[in-house]
């Protein structure tokens, strides 16, 4: 039956709402917004035609209210909600309130999303349907002991997973017995925090697999197709780093079955709309059924430029009551697409995500074969109360080393400042010789990354330091500073980077630099300098670097990663601490989940004391020094920002320093 769908409200933030909003505009849809209170400038709610205001900054109080998700369709006279992914999109009680609000849900059924929402229940169900699935254990019994039971009957290495939601976030890798117990009360409990639920299921683990997701869609009519594979095996703590279409790995003949088991999954829970079968293959190609995930997802656009069609109007599509505008047998990829995640995050640092200002952002999305969905401007805040991803930069090319030396070569060129992010390790993966070879599993970052440059390097080199210091000096100068002089000009700086001091050492004549420290020396020529871009030459190399600089604070991006520095050449020189103190402190602004020790405990060095959620991951936070907690500053509950005092430990090493 064919529905007139006119106003469309996006349930959801960032670049995916922007995402859905574009293809909306084009078909002629208006378009409404949602937003928290921490979003009201945010790009996606500029680009609506309307917006509506749902709550404070907390999900839980406005992005995650269906009630007044669909308060605000009513008021604006909305007719159809689109969910994005996340947040509400797999949430079958939503879904039925949509329906009885008589408002579209551009989505499956809710009995579809309720099913492929338990990764207990679905599994059960594609055992039923005939689809592989990796043996395990998906009862109804959730008692520890049951699953400590089960765990030995399937041995080790294995799978502790949150039945409901994804995203990496309540699952464990089990090495052996001995770590088990801790790991389920781990996973339960962020799965408990992240999705409402502690449901369990365990999975024999599949070492070194490939992560290969079939794009499917059905409609009203009893279509259901699929649209090819993806490929994500690189991921960090199961989260995707990259994905392209199609897979290195998979052939005609791997294609055609597992294509075909995905309808037969999407058949047998009688699906209708955008929907992505996931599975793991080992490497004699034969695959598991992993979970579906009853959404858009976020990886779709390198499926979208592969087969030339838009995913989301093929929603609206099928949200109106129309068929599918392709038939199997008329979907035909051609050519390669990859597509990496940026990320507020510093790998320097564990991959910690980041919160702060973005004061600076310029894409490559003018480039041929680029495309860049993202929902953010200069001045945004990266807060913590959403997922730390920024931005998605995709490639598209007649062939994979193509795409991937274009992606690469776009994303060392993408420039944000102001927020740490994953760009540098985005580029080195995408160049890695076993990524290129087509080579990579889910073992990947594990085993090429330990000791890359973009994760290890906690130090600034020379020539990062002698462009911060000429920076500083150059805007020193424009500032109309009194110690300039005809003769050449010598000035000594202090700068701070990551908790380390670099003394530097500048000579000038003209526009020609002598930079010293204590770890070599270099010179450069300053051949131009613009707001936020100065062109050095060093070594005969001329290349530009990228900055903004705010008072005596400088983030810098010269090719080799994104860096803070603080100029402290005129502070009051402090007694600096040593690795081991006794404070323990917040990684960042977030909600204290867990509190492990009381006044007086005794604690060993990487003993779990207190434990936080920030951007939908816990955070441990562990003691550095052995010894006696002094003070316990936090409860469970508690809103904490970055560098907060969590816990004092009382230690003969810290008395020691303080001496």
């Amino acid at each position: 039956m064919m529905k007139t769908l006119n106003k469309i409200l996006i349930a959801n933030r960032g670049e995916i709402a922007v995402r859905v909003i574009q293809t909306a505009r084009r078909l002629g849809y208006r378009t409404v917004a949602i937003y928290s209170q921490a979003d009201s400038q945010a790009r996606h709610v500029l680009e609506a035609d309307q917006a509506v205001c749902v709550g404070a900054a907390s999900v839980g109080d406005s992005y995650l209210v269906a009630e007044k998700i669909i308060a605000a369709a009513i008021k604006t006279g909305a007719d159809a909600i689109h969910p994005g992914y996340g947040f509400l999109s797999e949430n079958a009680s939503f879904s039925r309130a949509c329906e009885e609000a008589c408002i579209t849900f551009i989505g499956p059924n809710a009995d579809a999303i309720e099913l492929m929402g338990s990764k207990r229940l679905s599994k059960v169900a594609m055992l039923a349907a005939g689809v592989p699935c990796i043996p395990g254990y998906q009862g109804e019994d959730q008692s520890d002991q049951v699953l400590i039971e089960q765990a030995q009957q399937i041995g080790f290495p294995l799978m502790v997973k949150a039945s409901a939601g994804g995203g990496g976030r309540g699952m464990r890798l089990v090495w052996n017995e001995s770590e088990l117990a801790g790991h389920i009360k781990t996973a339960r409990s962020e799965a408990q925090n992240a999705f409402g639920s502690g449901e369990l299921i365990l999975e024999r683990a599949v070492i070194e697999p490939r992560h290969i997701e079939i794009q499917v869609f059905a409609d009203a009519f009893g279509n259901t197709v699929h649209l090819g594979e993806r490929d994500c095996s690189i991921q960090r703590r199961h989260q995707k780093v990259v994905e392209e279409a199609p897979s290195p790995f998979v052939d005609d003949e791997l294609r055609q079955r597992m294509g075909n088991a995905a309808v037969e999954a999407a058949k047998a829970c009688h699906y209708k709309g955008a929907g992505t079968v996931e599975f793991l293959v080992d490497k004699d190609k034969n695959f598991y059924f992993l979970e579906m995930n009853t959404r858009l997802q976020v990886e779709h656009p390198v499926t979208e430029l592969v087969i030339g069609q838009d995913l989301v109007a093929w929603q609206l599509l099928v949200a109106a009551g129309e068929p599918l505008p392709l038939k199997q047998e008329e979907v035909v990829i051609t050519g390669h697409a990859i597509e990496v995640r940026l990320y507020a995050e510093d790998p320097r640092n564990a991959f910690m995500p980041q919160t702060g200002e973005v004061l600076l952002w310029q894409t490559t999305e003018h480039r041929q074969g680029i495309r860049i969905d993202h929902g953010i401007n200069t001045g945004d805040v990266v807060s913590p109360h959403y997922d730390p991803m920024l931005a998605k930069i995709i490639a598209y090319a007649d062939n994979r080393l193509n795409a991937a030396r274009c992606l690469a070569s776009a994303t060392q060129d993408t420039q944000l400042l102001g927020v740490n992010t994953n760009k540098l390790f985005l580029q080195n993966v995408l160049r890695h010789p076993v990524f290129l070879a087509g080579e990579a599993t889910t073992a990947f970052i594990e085993q090429h990354f330990g000791d890359d440059d973009s994760v290890c390097r906690d130090t600034a080199t020379v020539s990062t330091l002698a462009r911060a210091a000429v920076l500083y000096y150059q805007h020193e100068l424009a500032g109309g500073s009194t110690w300039r002089s005809a003769a050449g000009e010598a000035y000594n700086f202090k700068l701070d980077f990551n908790s380390q001091t670099y003394d530097i050492h500048l000579t000038k004549q003209e526009n020609h630099y002598w930079v010293s420290t204590d770890s070599g020396a270099t010179e450069l020529d300053v051949i131009s300098h613009l707001e936020n871009q100065c062109v050095v030459i060093e070594q005969g190399i001329r290349e530009p670097c990228h900055y903004v600089l705010q008072q005596n604070v400088l983030f810098l991006d010269d090719g080799t990663g994104h860096y803070r520095f603080e100029n402290i050449t005129h502070k009051p020189a402090v007694v600096n601490g040593t690795e081991g103190s006794g404070d323990v402190k917040a990684v960042m602004d977030g909600v204290i989940v867990d509190v492990l020790v009381q006044d007086n405990d005794e604690v060993e060095v990487g003993q779990i004391l207190v434990v936080m959620e920030a951007m939908k991951m816990e955070h441990q936070m562990k003691a550095a020094v052995k010894g006696r907690v002094e003070f316990v500053g936090v409860a469970i509950g508690q809103q904490v920002k970055s560098k907060q005092l969590l816990v004092t430990i009382a230690s003969d090493q810290v008395e020691d320093l303080k001496k």
